[in-house]
Order: C-alpha cells, then sequence, then structure tokens
C-alpha cells in the first residue's frame, strides 16, 4: 500500500514536471509578466505622494486596530466573496483562453494580480515597517497565495497553449478536443483556486489577529 501510494505521488510528481517542461516558454513568459506587475506595484507605492502615504496609513492602521479590539471578521461572508470572486476570474481567464482576442487580457489580469500582491506588501512594510509589515502580510496573504498565484499563472499558460493550437490548427474537430482539455485544466484548477477562499477565511484571518497582537 505504502509503494502503491509513492507511485501515485510520483506519477502526480511526473506530470506536473512533464507539463511544465512542455510548456517552459510559457511558463517563463507568463512570469515574467507577473513580475512587471510586481515591479509596478512596488514602484507605485515608493513614489507615491503624501496624501495617498496617508490615506494607506490610515487604513491599515484603522484595520489593525480593529483586530486589536478583538473585532470579529465574518468569515461566512468572506469565504463566499472569495469563492464567487474566484469562480468568476477562472471563468473569465478560461474563456478568453479560448478565443484568439482574449490572451492580451490574461496576461493583464496576471499582471495586475501581480501589481495587487507588491502593492499590499510595498504598503504594509511602509506603514508598519520591514519586520512587522512582513508578519502583517505573511499573516494575512501569504498562505493562500502560495497556491493561488501558481494556479492562475497555470490557467494563463493553458490558455497561450490553446490559443497557439487554435492558430496553426485548421481541423475542427482537433480544435474541440483541445478546447475539452482546456476546460477539464481549467476545472482541476479552479478546484485549487476555490481551496484558497478556504485558507483566506478561516486560516489567513484567524493567523492575522493572533499576529495583530505583535504589530
Amino acid at each position: 500500500m505504502k509503494n502503491r501510494g509513492r507511485k501515485n505521488n510520483n506519477t502526480i510528481k511526473d506530470i506536473i514536471l512533464k507539463h511544465i517542461n512542455n510548456n517552459l516558454k510559457e511558463y517563463i513568459f507568463t512570469l515574467l509578466i507577473f513580475i512587471v506587475g510586481v515591479i509596478c506595484g512596488v514602484i507605485f507605492v515608493n513614489n507615491a505622494n503624501e496624501q495617498q502615504i496617508n490615506e494607506i496609513s490610515t487604513y491599515l492602521n484603522d484595520f489593525l486596530q480593529q483586530l486589536k479590539t478583538n473585532y470579529e471578521i465574518d468569515t461566512t461572508l468572506l469565504l463566499k466573496n472569495s469563492l464567487i470572486s474566484n469562480f468568476w476570474l477562472t471563468v473569465l481567464i478560461w474563456f478568453m483562453g479560448s478565443t484568439i482576442i482574449g490572451i492580451p487580457l490574461v496576461y493583464i489580469i496576471i499582471a495586475y494580480r501581480g501589481f495587487c500582491l507588491s502593492y499590499t506588501i510595498s504598503a504594509s512594510i511602509l506603514v508598519f515597517g520591514i519586520g512587522k509589515g512582513i508578519l502583517f502580510t505573511s499573516a494575512s496573504i501569504l498562505l493562500q497565495n502560495v497556491i493561488f498565484i501558481p494556479c492562475i499563472i497555470a490557467l494563463t499558460v493553458s490558455g497561450t497553449k490553446i490559443y497557439k493550437n487554435i492558430v496553426k490548427e485548421r481541423n475542427r474537430k482537433n480544435i474541440k478536443l483541445e478546447i475539452t482539455r482546456h476546460t477539464l485544466f481549467c476545472l482541476i484548477i479552479l478546484l485549487f483556486i476555490e481551496m484558497t477562499a478556504f485558507i483566506e477565511a478561516y486560516v489567513s484571518t484567524g493567523l492575522l489577529q493572533i499576529c495583530s497582537k505583535y504589530i
């Protein structure tokens, strides 16, 4: 039984590695787009004017103060909103990846996600300092994004792959097969993306409330 479990784990690992190797260029390019978004987020915060910095500081300090006064986060509402948001994001990337003109928009989504992530981290460090800022962002957004970011990158790569196949392929049956594969892949990734909603609602919020005492 143990050997069978190890064999299954190795098979899954081999499938993932093979998928990445077969689409390495696409993964590198998509990752670069994400990094561009990250850099833009850092630049935006570093070049924020005094009014913008004050607004960011007020928002984060007020939120932190609420947490310190035993403010109860509505985890059910947070979970519901995250599940819905993640679902429609996946559907959007799936749809855009299945059309010839949609790929640029998918790359914009990837860049925007990188921007939001780096903006949150940079703003937290700006307001709370390096140590407390990293603690704040680690507790609030790190765990779900460890899964979420690779998932949307994988969705983008899958969309890029089908886009290239649609451009090159003339056989409609083959195109339908590729779209079916792309759809199944997106459904599998959706399960992992929706998992991040539960992590955000029930794990990250708890960690944030604990860590808020030390910020």
